[in-house]
């Protein structure tokens, strides 16, 4: 699973979590004062320079996290790669500016409006003259016709991983003329922008079979500034070339190479030449930085890499076995020491060859937020989980993130949009910020107080708890209230395997989007119930009805989860101010979401969600109240916290079918109120996005909101200069 992030539109459709990048489309006018959306913290940095300024040819080798499953966005498991392919080679009707915010695609749409609101809306579509796909058939309401049919839900027999807003249309028929689409909804629907974007010919969406296998491996038919060359499952990569049939600016790049390539192991692809753009950890941040650094006075900078901790009396110590009387340990030092030499100089190797790379930064469209579970346990109540909330230091957390990248630590203000967005406002109020007095007179009074009587346990759950205590350790602080759960706890490992098998706790969609979601830096892990505390921790705990208050946080494990970790222990030591402890645990990143968030075994959780453009139609389904399916397990859809009211249900509803923008928006912000102050889910930070690329790469780089435009992707011509990059606010 990715640790990067991408826009949940993007997400759904490429399914799953989503990448938005750059656009060539003019900034919208500035917002006024009163306009609560204001401007996004970050703006992308891309090393911007005119068209005039990119050499022609070359080829841009680009890291993703994976070859993708299938090339139709519209499946359930397509990916982040499969997002960036369909941007490159696929119509897009609208395209995201740097403010988050749907604008026209002149390449393929010279104006699109609704026409008629009633009886019933109408939207017409004016295309592109030029617009042709590969096959030099011309772009036409036979594919949207298409679209909408395999798209509305009307037939099982395709597989599609949604149908919102497609679900909606009546019909589609041309116009007065070839390029014009007459779409006729059978209900008003305020985000009509997010369709068709993108869209596939009807040979991909004319039936269940091309649909479902035709377009997963191969796309035959594009129209887009690419074409897809080859997709290489053996060498992990997907090449692109330029489409001889594109109309618009010709793409300057020859070919786009989007190499598959771990997170950890990206700073030394950079460094040996086998990528020239790629998202990367802090780690990897550090280490161009470093690379980067003065060359005058190198001497007086320790090199950092294998060995560079080896202190004195180690060295001497290793130095004294090598040129012992031991043969064997001696045979086994020197190998020793030249495994670390050799590790040495490639290390140095790396770092001079670094030299010739930047860091981009600016922030992804999505934000890192602690998820509550109000399905059962301590934060069923809805006071204890405003009490998680008020215990919690947003502005610190944000900080501790945001600040050492120097980017802008502001904490996000809402579940919906982020800052610049159409719909963006600080609803936070609506439940209030941090307060350990208003926090602690909530726990009381749920009945959660101090020093209560904690019931003697059972001699069987005695010996387990000593088991789990052995297990365990204590957290890195010494915190007798943070307790981290060892992973060889057969038993309540199998216990909890018996309580997921019961259908009250599983998510029926919840498979569906677990490897779509982007983890800002990883996704968690599971914490079983039943793991003792340390000994010693109940004395002055809160307790209630003899079990003291103890939550179990969920964290990941893999490569790239260090920030969340760093953040979970802040969590920890806040509410341990007012009484709470937590129960720490770890399992692997591939199990996160299927086996554990979507099923429900958590309290506490650390995950991203993307921000998108149509929140009406994005955001409903991740805080819709879940609802018995007939089965009766609970259908939870994407709300993972299974916290939902049916007031944000009908705001939601009443947002998605008002045509007056403005109208639409009120009533966005007033259903975040609304999950704000059912604190479900506390928004904290919007992620960093950390971009290494070659400095001579330019107009690509950390996008921000921005749609990539990826014609004007390339290198340098030589002597030329880009513009400075901007700087974050």
């Amino acid at each position: 699973m990715s640790h990067d992030g991408v826009g949940l539109r993007a997400v759904m459709r490429s399914v799953a979590f989503l990448t938005a990048g750059a656009l060539a489309v003019p900034a919208l006018a500035g917002c006024s004062a009163k306009d609560p959306a204001g401007k996004p913290l970050a703006e992308p940095d891309v090393a911007p320079v005119t068209r005039a300024m990119v050499a022609d040819g070359g080829t841009l080798s680009w890291a993703v996290d994976s070859v993708p499953e299938t090339l139709n966005t519209f499946q359930a498991d397509a990916d982040g790669t499969t997002t960036r392919v369909a941007q490159a080679v696929l119509p897009s009707m609208y395209r995201l500016d740097a403010n988050g915010r749907p604008q026209v695609n002149p390449d393929y749409l010279e104006k699109a409006e609704v026409v008629e609101t009633e009886p019933k809306q109408v939207v017409l579509y004016k295309l592109n003259q030029q617009a042709v796909w590969s096959d030099g058939r011309e772009i036409g309401a036979a594919d949207f016709a298409a679209q909408w049919r395999a798209l509305s839900g009307k037939d099982t027999a395709y597989w599609t991983a949604r149908n919102a807003g497609y679900d909606r249309i009546e019909r589609i028929e041309r116009g007065k003329n070839d390029l014009e689409v007459k779409v006729t909804f059978e209900r008003p629907y305020a985000d009509w922008k997010s369709l068709f974007s993108p869209l596939y010919p009807k040979d991909v969406m004319g039936t269940p079979d091309s649909f479902n296998d035709g377009a997963r491996k191969k796309l035959k038919v594009s129209a887009g500034p690419y074409r897809l060359k080859e997709v290489d499952r053996k060498d992990d990569e997907v090449t692109l070339d330029r489409n001889p049939r594109w109309w618009g600016h010709p793409a300057k790049l020859d070919e786009i190479v989007l190499r598959a390539v771990p997170r950890e192991e990206r700073a030394a692809a950079l460094a040996e030449g086998k990528l020239d753009l790629a998202e990367i950890d802090p780690e990897s941040v550090k280490r161009i930085t470093v690379a980067a650094g003065p060359r005058r006075g190198a001497s007086s900078t320790p090199l950092m890499g294998p060995g560079s901790d080896l202190g004195a009396a180690d060295s001497l110590r290793s130095w004294a076995v090598a040129n012992g009387s031991d043969e064997e340990a001696a045979d086994d030092e020197i190998s020793a020491r030249e495994q670390q030499r050799r590790a040495v100089t490639t290390y140095a190797r790396q770092q001079r060859a670094l030299r010739g790379f930047e860091v981009r930064r600016s922030l992804e469209p999505a934000y890192t937020q602690l998820a509550l579970n109000g399905a059962d346990g301590p934060l069923a109540d809805e006071r204890v989980r405003r009490a998680v909330a008020r215990a919690l230091d947003r502005e610190a957390l944000a900080s501790v993130v945001l600040t050492p990248l120097g980017l802008p630590a502001e904490p996000v203000g809402s579940h919906l949009a982020l800052s610049g967005q159409a719909a963006y406002a600080d609803n936070s109020g609506a439940l209030g910020g941090q307060d350990t007095a208003e926090a602690q007179a909530l726990l009381t009074d749920a009945g959660w107080v101090r020093g209560g009587p904690l019931k003697e346990k059972k001699k069987e759950e005695k010996a387990a708890g000593a088991e789990g205590e052995k297990a365990g350790k204590k957290a890195k602080d010494g915190d007798d209230d943070t307790y981290i759960v060892g992973e060889d706890d057969k038993a309540r490992r199998e216990a909890d395997r018996e309580k997921k098998k019961d259908p009250k706790h599983l998510a029926q969609d919840g498979k569906q989007y677990a490897d779509k979601l982007k983890q800002g830096g990883a996704p968690g892990a599971y914490a079983p119930r039943g793991t003792a505390a340390p000994a010693g921790t109940a004395a002055g705990a809160l307790a209630k009805d003899g079990k003291p208050l103890t939550l179990r946080f969920v964290l990941p494990s893999g490569p790239g989860s260090q920030t969340l970790g760093t953040v979970a222990d802040r969590i920890s030591g806040m509410l341990r101010k007012v009484g709470i402890r937590t129960e720490i645990s770890k399992v692997e990143d591939e199990s996160y979401f299927k086996d554990h968030i979507a099923s429900g075994q958590y309290d506490l959780a650390l995950y991203s969600w993307p921000a998108s453009a149509f929140p009406a139609t994005d955001g409903r389904p991740i805080y819709a109240k879940p609802v018995p399916a007939a089965d009766g397990s609970l259908n939870v859809e994407q709300n993972y916290t299974r916290v939902g009211t049916d007031q944000v249900d009908q705001l939601f509803d009443q947002a998605m079918a008002t045509l007056d923008e403005r109208e639409s928006r009120g009533l966005i912000r007033k259903a975040d109120s609304r999950i704000w102050a059912a604190a479900g889910s506390i928004p904290l930070y919007q992620r960093p996005q950390l971009t290494a690329a070659r400095k001579n790469v330019v107009n690509a780089g950390a996008f921000g909101f921005r749609t990539p435009l990826y014609e004007d992707m390339g290198f340098l011509k030589k002597g030329a200069r880009p513009v400075a990059s901007p700087t974050a606010k």
